[in-house]
């Protein structure tokens, strides 16, 4: 590095003079001026306006000026003066703009500084200005809420003109005690990091205005002794204190530090990975080489030294050369490599492009270091042309940077475990950083990897072919291949496989997440042995384009702050299936006027094959899962429903699609209004799950759906005989039984008396069918229990059967201080009717008092035996028939008892008035209280043995 100017020395020991801190403060102005000057032409002529007016709109109130709120918001910066720039910005905004001095007032506003890139070989218009607004520290909090207000209008007026402004508000004082308020948002590192927050600011800041950094006047030396220099100058009267802003010494990073700030820019890697890394591989230079010192100490040294021009001086050069020379004397070429790249494509300087990139100083300053890096003109046309850049391109060089990202991962890592506890980040903006690397970087099962994170401007292809294994002579099984411009499928052998995947929609979607495909995108689909074909896919491809369109934003902050939920589910059912196939085969497609698509046709085939089901979370990942073998339907539902289930309250977005061929539209609306039903019913009111027991009919079978806390359950049964007995289950409280609308739509009196349960009663249901009845029991909780009898009355029907569950109700009315069931409102009666061709339920008054002959007393009792489980001893008009006496024979014996107090022999059946059975009649359970249906299945079960040994079956 040649000097330009003569070297400074400042030695506090020896003394100093005002001369030489004025030609010292000049200096550093003069590399301020030229690094302003730069900024300024990197910028269009509507944006230079911002630059230009900025330091004047914080300086006056003016309601002429952008940002204007209220008169009373703070303004003032010290020692300005506007120059012709910012008054010829001003008079072209506002014409009747006059520019008057304010006097003597005390300025409210310490200092603005503009930091970041501007002014630097990273700067372009695209990029966005980091402005410091440093106000009195004095200023009450009311004032500085307004000065905040202000600060967000300017960067909206600003936004007008193209640019992306940031003003962040705070005092020199709350920076140097760490009291800034700062959470972590786009462009704000929240606690990560402090004094490396302070090194960029002290070598790449530019003073927009007010008082200069005072960290000018201590020379490197000094540094550690920094406070005492300072109290020196200002107590011995070098200089004002009201000229110079105190921001604090450099001192060598806090190891606390690396890990926030490491962390830090491995979440903002994800959206800008050339900075990013740039950065990360210096704050791992700064951890290994802790003698080294920070950067801003080597550009102060250099203006020290007599160096003021701005290309020595830049803080990408600085930094790159830095991180050169690291790199070498790590002997870690590959690195240095990435890093000179990334640099490269941080510029965004298309060396190859045009004559007019490399004129300007920009230009010239990066092909100087292009020509030192030795780069031919392929590799320069390469990173020139990142539009052009294929799949394959950005998928290796993602793998680079990912294991640049991974690398400083394991660091930070290692930092974690040996300084977590004193890391420089609180613990709520280290979960909030943690959360967006797991969303992007993790690698999950069926969890969608997006290749191109803003490597390369776009990815669209002109032709993908989609190939099955099968159609090459491979297995059936063994999936699927993604192919470009390959049109004859001989032809695959020879051409490279852009990707493979088990399942067409699989390669579909990732293709439409990392946007190669696309409307304009020209298809061949050679299906194979499967159903699929263009039509499908480009369906497939407008579905996933409707319900989660590219590119993907970041997740908000809000979302990150909370445990990832699904946000939004696609089903796409049968993808590359002829759900009908077998129909066909068999000749049955058309044999049956039944449609339901769970239960279709006379076979009550289920057309529901297969199911792939995509999901976006609240942190924008994207999953597959894919459902093929077993009950795919009920499979898929059941882990919707978990995923619900956890946030109920704030309902998923579903869509469902099949192929618009065949009954496709009919299987996705099935698919849809099924969803739609069972989540109204368990999660009406965004709460949640409600008890109830959910039945659905899929293929001749019925599956019950029940949560037990937050967990979905599935019971199957073959038959309706099997569902009524589980139905008939004892359950922990009232859990209503809900139909699907397709479900047993061949038995409606069912579908009534369940449609018709109410809690805390015991409802009985009748329906008379010639000279035999049906009737239905619905207890406390739900429980059903079904029978058939002989119909005879219905005084004979009803009388025995209340007269019993009086005797229950009345025995529990008994016992309810200890806990049980709690209070039945009573008995109910119901017949199931007909009427203009819809099914009722009508109430029948009926009293189990009435007046009615004498009844035989017959009461069942209970008993477990030793190693042969429950046995009831019989009394018949307090006749007592043990088991225990008469085991196999007992009711042979009963039987022969009550023939014998009947001389007429009349064949009429017997009823129990009363069964009592023992609380621990589960063996692994003891129960406070039976349910009225585990009484009426004993009863049943009873009665019909004592009546087929009265000949009355």
């Amino acid at each position: 590095m040649t000097a330009h100017t003569r070297p400074i020395a400042l030695d506090f020991d020896e003394g100093i003079d005002r001369k030489t801190l004025r030609r010292l403060r000049d200096r550093f102005l003069a590399v301020n001026r030229a690094r302003w000057q730069r900024a300024h032409s990197a910028l269009t002529y509507r944006q230079q306006v911002v630059l230009d007016i900025l330091p004047l709109v914080f300086h006056l109130n003016h309601p002429s000026l952008p940002g204007y709120l209220d008169r009373d918001c703070p303004y003032g910066l010290s020692h300005y003066q506007p120059g012709d720039e910012a008054l010829g910005a001003a008079q072209r905004l506002a014409r009747s703009f006059a520019y008057r001095d304010t006097g003597k007032r005390r300025p409210d506003l310490h200092g603005l500084f503009l930091m970041g890139s501007p002014g630097s070989l990273g700067h372009s218009v695209a990029s966005d200005l980091d402005v410091w607004l440093c106000h009195d520290p004095q200023l009450p909090a009311v004032a500085v809420a307004q000065l905040e207000r202000k600060a967000e209008a300017v960067s909206a007026w600003a936004e007008s003109y193209g640019v992306e402004l940031h003003v962040f508000v705070f005092s020199a004082d709350d920076w140097r005690q760490r009291q800034q308020r700062a959470e972590v948002t786009g462009e704000n590192c929240g606690s990560a990091q402090h004094y490396l927050l302070l090194d960029e600011f002290y070598r790449t800041g530019i003073h927009l205005g007010g008082r200069y950094p005072l960290w000018w006047l201590v020379p490197v030396a000094d540094e550690p002794d920094y406070q005492a220099r300072l109290r020196q100058l200002v107590d011995c009267r070098f200089i004002r204190a009201d000229e110079y802003i105190d921001f604090g010494s450099v001192p060598r990073i806090p190891e606390e530090e690396f890990l926030g700030a490491g962390v830090w820019q491995l979440y903002k890697g994800i959206d800008s990975p050339w900075k990013s890394i740039l950065k990360l591989l210096l704050i791992e230079c700064y951890a290994s080489h802790r003698d080294a010192g920070p950067l801003a100490l080597t550009f102060k040294a250099a203006v020290y030294g007599g160096e003021t021009r701005a290309d020595y001086l830049d803080p990408y050069v600085l930094l790159y050369q830095r991180l050169e020379q690291w790199l070498l004397a790590e002997e870690a070429p590959d690195r240095l490599e990435l890093v000179r790249r990334s640099l490269y494509l941080k510029v965004g300087l298309p060396l190859t492009r045009t004559e007019q990139s490399a004129e300007g100083w920009q230009g010239c300053l990066l092909n100087r270091l292009v020509a030192a890096w030795e780069w031919d003109r392929k590799t320069l046309s390469f990173l020139d042309n990142r539009q052009r850049w294929r799949v394959e391109d950005v998928i290796q060089m993602r793998r680079l940077v990912v294991n640049e990202l991974t690398h400083s991962y394991r660091l930070l890592s290692r930092l974690a475990r040996d300084h977590g506890s004193t890391a420089a980040i609180s613990q709520r903006d280290m979960n909030l950083l943690g959360r967006k690397l797991y969303a992007v970087f993790q690698r999950k099962a069926g969890k969608v990897e997006l290749i191109n994170p803003n490597l390369a401007p776009s990815l669209e292809e002109e032709n993908l072919s989609f190939h099955h294994a099968s159609e090459q002579g491979g297995n059936a099984n063994g999936g699927w291949r993604l192919y470009r411009d390959l049109e004859n499928p001989a032809d695959a052998f020879w051409q490279p496989v852009i990707r493979r995947a088990q399942s067409l929609t699989e390669l579909v979607l990732w293709c439409h997440c990392n946007g190669l495909l696309t409307r304009a995108t020209r298809l061949n689909v050679r299906a194979g042995e499967t159903a699929a074909s263009v039509a499908e896919t480009r369906e497939m491809r407008e579905a996933l384009e409707a319900a989660l369109p590219v590119p993907l934003q970041p997740p908000s902050r809000e979302a990150l702050q909370r445990p990832a939920r699904p946000a939004r589910l696609v089903l796409l059912v049968n993808v590359a299936l002829d759900p009908q196939a077998r129909l066909t085969e068999r000749g049955l497609h058309k044999l049956s006027s039944r449609s339901d698509s769970l239960g279709f046709s006379g076979g009550r085939e289920n057309l529901v094959q297969g199911i792939d089901q995509v999901t976006l979370n609240t942190w924008h990942e994207v999953s597959l899962q894919h459902y093929a073998a077993g009950d795919t339907l009920i499979q898929c539902l059941k882990n919707v429903l978990a995923m619900v289930a956890a946030t109920p309250e704030a309902m998923t977005e579903l869509t469902v699609h099949s192929d618009s061929s065949g009954h496709g539209p009919i299987i996705a609306r099935r698919v849809s209004a099924l969803f739609a039903d069972v989540m109204r019913q368990f999660f009406a009111g965004g709460l949640g799950p409600h008890p109830l027991r959910y039945v659905i009919e899929v293929d001749r079978r019925y599956f019950v759906l029940q949560f037990s806390d937050r967990e979905p359950g599935f019971t199957v049964v073959d038959s309706v005989e099997a569902l009524l007995t589980h139905l008939g289950s004892p359950q922990p409280g009232y859990v209503p039984v809900v139909f699907d609308r397709q479900a047993l739509l061949d038995d409606p009196a069912l579908r009534t008396v369940c449609q018709a349960s109410e809690p805390e009663s015991v409802q009985v249901f009748y329906q008379v069918q010639g000279r035999r009845v049906r009737l239905w029991v619905v207890d406390e909780v739900g429980s059903l229990f079904h029978w058939q009898q002989a119909f005879v009355s219905r005084r004979q029907l009803l009388m025995p059967l209340l007269r019993f569950l009086d005797t229950l109700i009345e025995r529990r009315q008994l016992r309810r201080s200890l806990g049980g069931f709690g209070d039945i409102s009573g008995i109910r009666c119901y017949e199931l009717v007909a009427r203009d061709g819809q099914w009722l339920a009508e109430r029948r008054q009926v009293s189990a008092d009435e007046p009615a002959r004498r009844v035989l007393e017959v009461q069942a009792v209970g008993v477990r035996q030793d190693g042969a489980g429950l046995a009831f001893d019989l009394y018949c008009n307090d006749q007592e028939f043990a088991a225990q006496e008469y085991g196999d024979r007992l009711m042979a014996a009963v039987a022969h008892y009550i023939r014998s107090l009947r001389p007429s022999g009349e064949p009429y059946p017997v009823y129990l008035n009363d069964v009592h059975l023992p609380h621990d009649l589960e063996p692994m359970a003891y129960q406070q209280d039976l349910q009225t249906c585990q009484y009426l299945s004993y009863r049943h079960r009873l009665e019909t043995e004592l009546n087929r040994a009265l000949g009355n079956a």
